[in-house]
């Protein structure tokens, strides 16, 4: 049996371009913590401010329990 985890990315409330960094950081600190990358999807993010969304990340992650 499986478990699943979604981490919702985005750099700014208003566009920017998503760091490698961060995505780096996410990656790396969900993998000490036993999950395994499984999927990454690009999406439109509500944002905080005003109607539209800005560019995003769905980091999807799964770990046997």
């Amino acid at each position: 049996m499986y478990e699943y985890k979604v981490v919702e990315l985005r750099e700014k409330l208003i566009g920017g371009k998503m760091s490698g960094g961060k995505l780096e950081k996410v990656l790396n600190d969900n993998a000490r913590q036993g999950w395994q990358l499984k999927a990454i999807t690009s999406v439109d993010v509500k944002g905080r401010l005003g109607p539209g969304g800005v560019e995003g990340l769905f980091v999807t992650f799964e770990r046997a329990v």
